[in-house]
């Protein structure tokens, strides 16, 4: 099978083009929130495939092969989201990502990993991504992961809570099946309900030992909420 080797950049140039034939405003396009992505694949064929699944999806992507050069990109262009692999040559993604955080930076993340530990679940809770993503993903989940980044973007800021309208609550952490493997999402909500559980449902004291902000745990425990894994 012939497999297309990719420059370690791939930039949305000619996306105007391509767009028109499809028939829709590229300026447009352009100027919408949440639609700028910068794609991190150390792999040629997934960063390809990645930016063209992107494109299609109707994001305006821009690619590149290394942290290294995503963070020059980032400081030469705007980007609304990030979608990279933690598995890359040199600094790794999630190093890359603790950079930008360090930097003030609150691009909208997306993972991809190989594999998922909890060490890894553990970091990435704290840096704040919307989304993890086991290779090889499915179109379907990173469209999803893309929109709820795209959301978020639009969102802004999740709106303030007041700690006075806090309530305890009680949970259980769902196990997975014995032998079964468990992505880094699993990890994190695992984590997550276990530390609240063991804090008898005090959300105060459950962000203060994630050591991530309120606002953050209310917006994970809404998703859980969701799930039917919390009243």
């Amino acid at each position: 099978m012939r497999t297309m080797e990719m420059p370690t950049e791939v930039d949305a140039t000619d996306l105007s083009i391509r767009f028109a034939d499809m028939g829709m405003k590229s300026s447009a396009l352009r100027h919408a929130p949440g639609r700028r992505v910068l794609i991190v694949e150390g792999h040629a064929r997934s960063r390809d495939m990645l930016h063209r699944a992107v494109r299609d999806m109707g994001f305006i992507p821009t690619a590149t092969a290394s942290a290294e050069l995503a963070i020059k990109r980032l400081a030469q262009q705007e980007f609304d989201i990030i979608v990279f692999g933690v598995e890359l040559s040199g600094i790794s993604g999630l190093e890359m990502l603790e950079n930008l955080r360090r930097e003030g930076s609150d691009i909208q993340a997306i993972v991809l990993t190989n594999s998922g530990d909890l060490e890894t679940a553990r970091r990435a809770i704290h840096l704040d991504v919307v989304d993890y993503l086991t290779k090889p993903c499915t179109m379907g989940n990173l469209e999803r992961a893309l929109e709820r980044a795209r959301g978020r973007c639009r969102r802004g800021n999740l709106p303030d809570l007041s700690s006075a309208a806090q309530t305890e609550i009680r949970t259980t952490t769902p196990a997975s099946p014995p032998g079964s493997p468990r992505s880094l999402e699993e990890l994190e909500q695992q984590h997550i309900l276990a530390v609240l559980n063991k804090n008898a449902g005090k959300r105060n004291a459950t962000a203060a030992e994630l050591g991530i902000s309120l606002r953050k745990l209310y917006y994970r425990l809404g998703q859980y909420q969701k799930r039917g894994l919390i009243p």
